[in-house]
């Protein structure tokens, strides 16, 4: 029987590159997202070792109504990867939207716990494994960063909680924290600015969703007895700048 990975958020990006690394190996994976229409389209590609669950991670009663309506075959989960997340908007905190914080922490952070707390019984029974996508954000604050760098914090240091708590289960739990990577991210950080997410992305050699897809495959088949705690990735083209210093006009 092919071990099974469930992926949210695998309607773009790291997700989707995902789910099709796990099935070329061999997995069943269950893929989630809100868009139908992308599921539909992944399925048709993918087959009937993939299965859709249409939902927004958000909803916590129609997560909970797709988990109990999983297929048999389907139900083993052996590993978890918390995929879905997003940033909304690039202005400094005085001027952000509160509605961007909110949509931001229902589901980097809620969701990713509510669904992790839902598996939990299943991924210590098969002595499974839990990835968590985090973000440099996470770990270096930039201008605009604000509330997403918080909610990802949140995810790397929940993982290290999660790590300590499954001690002696078996399960595996490890944070991945990506820098630049060029998918749909700064489309939909800025609601929908196609140009603003080119000019970001214009001859930096970002890394692709396929590298990251690698990178959660390459965990996830590591001998059960090791565990990557966590891995940080930035393109060759981005490193971490130094710290800011505001200077007051001369009198």
């Amino acid at each position: 029987m092919p071990k099974t990975a469930l992926i949210t958020g695998a309607t773009a990006g790291f997700g989707r590159a995902a789910a099709r690394r796990f099935v070329a190996a061999g997995w069943q994976v269950i893929a989630t997202g809100r868009r139908a229409d992308r599921l539909a389209a992944l399925h048709a590609e993918l087959g009937d070792a993939l299965h859709t669950a249409c939902f927004d991670v958000r909803d916590e009663a129609a997560m909970r109504a797709s988990l109990n309506a999983l297929p048999g075959r389907f139900r083993g989960i052996d590993l978890l990867v918390n995929n879905a997340g997003l940033a909304q908007g690039t202005k400094p905190a005085q001027d952000a939207l509160l509605s961007d914080w909110k949509t931001m922490i229902d589901t980097n952070v809620t969701a990713l716990a509510t669904l992790t707390h839902a598996l939990l019984p299943t991924l210590v029974a098969r002595k499974g494994a839990i990835i968590n996508i985090s973000s440099v954000a996470g770990v270096y604050p930039y201008p605009g960063g604000n509330a997403y760098g918080g909610t990802k914090a949140f995810v790397s240091q929940f993982s290290l909680g999660l790590r300590s708590d499954l001690h002696g289960t078996g399960v595996r739990v490890t944070t991945i924290e990506p820098g630049m990577a060029e998918t749909e991210f700064t489309v939909v950080r800025t609601h929908g600015d196609q140009a603003a997410s080119d000019t970001l992305y214009a001859n930096a050699n970002p890394m692709t969703a396929e590298d990251i897809a690698g990178t959660i495959f390459w965990i996830a088949t590591l001998p059960p007895h090791l565990n990557i705690n966590r891995i940080e990735l930035m393109p060759t083209s981005q490193s971490v700048a130094g710290f800011q210093v505001h200077r007051e006009a001369s009198a």
